[in-house]
Order: structure tokens, then sequence, then C-alpha cells
């Protein structure tokens, strides 16, 4: 039955199950993401001012600056890392696979962990040491000052922020990569 009553509706169909009901609009999130890492050193600026950093003594603002730095340069590292990735995960799933959600979910957290994980261990290094090495134990109230509470300070976090960011990385790799397998011998098998 070829009736338009029965299958007006297949264009909507075949969106869905071609993936790019999936691809697309991650896509869209990509680029989101990507100009939100763009706007984050402006945001992390603007909480210093709200918590009255010019306010502070002469080592907290130089501290502050050099660390303002560290994640202007993560985050223009992150953004190349979202926008790149938001064109890649248009081609995660070609014409006729039937698993089409999984591969998009996948990149997403592969993605996710290579974002995160590179965050860490530019931010969480670079904040680690400089506060370490010109604030000592007062750098915890310098990262709460500017909203970023979780860095920690002190040379075991120096050493432990670049592997805490490796680890993710490769984690989140590793999880992304074994959704992709079983995805791609789903649709191989279904082939043959």
């Amino acid at each position: 039955m070829n009736i338009k009553f029965f299958s007006f509706i297949k264009p909507y169909l075949s969106f869905i199950d071609n993936g790019h009901l999936y691809r697309k609009p991650f896509s869209w999130l990509y680029a989101i993401l990507a100009i939100i890492n763009l706007i984050l050193p402006l945001y992390v600026f603007y909480m210093a001012v709200d918590n009255r950093i010019f306010d502070s003594p002469a080592k907290f603002f130089i501290v502050f600056l050099l660390m303002w730095i560290i994640i202007a340069f993560a985050s223009w590292v992150s953004f190349q890392l979202w926008w790149d990735r938001k064109s890649k995960i248009i081609d995660t799933s070609i014409e006729g696979d039937e698993f089409v959600a999984t591969p998009v979910f996948s990149h997403l957290i592969q993605t996710l962990g290579e974002w995160l994980g590179t965050w860490i261990g530019i931010v969480g290094f670079g904040t680690a040491l400089l506060t370490t090495i010109i604030l000592g134990d007062e750098g915890s109230n310098l990262s709460r000052e500017i909203g970023f509470g979780f860095l920690e300070t002190g040379w075991l976090f120096i050493v432990l922020m670049p592997i805490y960011g490796f680890l993710i990385i490769v984690a989140t790799r590793f999880l992304a990569e074994q959704f992709r397998a079983l995805a791609s011998i789903a649709n191989n098998t279904r082939k043959n």
C-alpha cells in the first residue's frame, strides 16, 4: 500500500533511520561547546573581578593574570578540539548502517574525554605549578576566588594533574572504541 495516508511520514522515518537525526544536532552541540570554550576566559575574568581580585595583594593579582593566560590557552585549544570534531561526527556512520546512534554517542564520549583530559592536564598543571611556587598554602584561596575551587595546589598535584588528564583521555577513548567496535561488528554482520 503506497497510499499517502500510510506513507506521508516516510521521509521523517528515513531521516531517523539513516542517522541524520543524531549526527546533525550533535555537530551543532559541538559548535556550541566550542564557542562556550571561547567565552570561558571572559567569564573567569568576570568572576575574578566580581570577587575583587584587584583588591587582593599584588602576588594574588599576578598569579591570577598568569592563571588566566593558561585558562585562555586551554580554552583556545578546547575550542579547536570541539570545532574540529564537529565536522568529524558527521562521518560516524554511513548510509545503510543499522546502528547509527551508537557511533555518534561514542564520538561524544571520546570528544568529552579529550576535552576534559586536555583541560585538566593544561589548567590543572599550570594552576598547581603557579600557585604552589608563588602562593604556597594560600593558592587554594585564589582558586576559590575565581570560581575554580576544585583546582588544588601542592607538588603532588603538579605531578598528578597531567597524569589525570592523560588517563581521562585514554579511558574515554577506550570506552568509545569499544562502543564503535560493537556497532561496527553489528553493522558488518548484518550486511553479510
